[in-house]
């Protein structure tokens, strides 16, 4: 292979995430709702008949399926099955950034303003119960922090004997951030939480709001 045919082949490349091909890619969306004079973010219950992760709290989302227009449509489809409302219903959708998940996975987080809620009818196959927190209240409480740390274990036959070091190398490690926010005899923690802290991080952001102005 010449020269030019390398230029070629690279020239008009977008690049992406490298082995992005194997991640399970996920939307999930951050539902916000008006309640009297404050703004609420609701959550799901998953159903305790579901097979992975019975009865802990998630916001809607599911899996980015083929036919899905993007990841926004993902989220927006997702949020309309599990709680019971038309897309229509489901206003002004942002999005957050994304994440890749130590397990596989690529999670792409929206916020959406739902207009309808009193016209939800929760898919219980999926949806156990829904909640509500106040935005007021997650936007001045800090959630409790703690470090999972991850360690190496290489497979039987992995060939120790081709490595500077063998089987003394020193494997880099890693730890990952979990947070925990309460809200009544509610627990948050995991993906929800994470996400859920990054946004609230950007409304906390010391950015000047026209709209704050007097």
């Amino acid at each position: 292979m010449d020269l030019q045919k390398i230029i070629n082949k690279l020239k008009n490349r977008t690049p992406s995430i490298l082995g992005s091909e194997k991640f399970s890619k996920y939307a999930i969306l951050i539902p916000l709702i008006q309640m009297e004079d404050d703004i609420h973010l609701l959550f799901e219950v998953r159903s305790l008949q579901l097979r992975r992760q019975p009865g802990e709290v998630c916001f809607p989302g599911g899996r980015v399926d083929r036919t899905d227009r993007d990841e926004k449509h993902t989220a927006i489809r997702e949020t309309s099955e599990e709680l019971g409302i038309k897309e229509d219903h489901i206003h002004h959708v942002f999005p957050l950034d994304y994440m890749i998940s130590p397990f596989g996975t690529i999670i792409y987080p929206y916020v959406g303003h739902i207009g309808n809620p009193e016209m939800m009818k929760l898919n219980r196959s999926e949806v156990e119960e829904t909640f509500t927190v106040p935005l007021s209240y997650l936007k001045k409480t800090e959630p409790e922090t703690f470090q999972i740390r991850f360690r190496v274990e290489p497979e039987k036959d992995f060939p120790f004997n081709q490595i500077v070091g063998g089987k003394n190398y020193d494997w880099q490690t890693r730890k990952m951030e979990e947070c925990f926010y309460y809200y009544e005899d509610r627990v948050i923690w995991g993906l929800t939480a994470r996400i859920l802290k990054h946004f609230i991080e950007i409304l906390n952001a010391d950015v000047l709001d026209p709209f704050d102005e007097e």
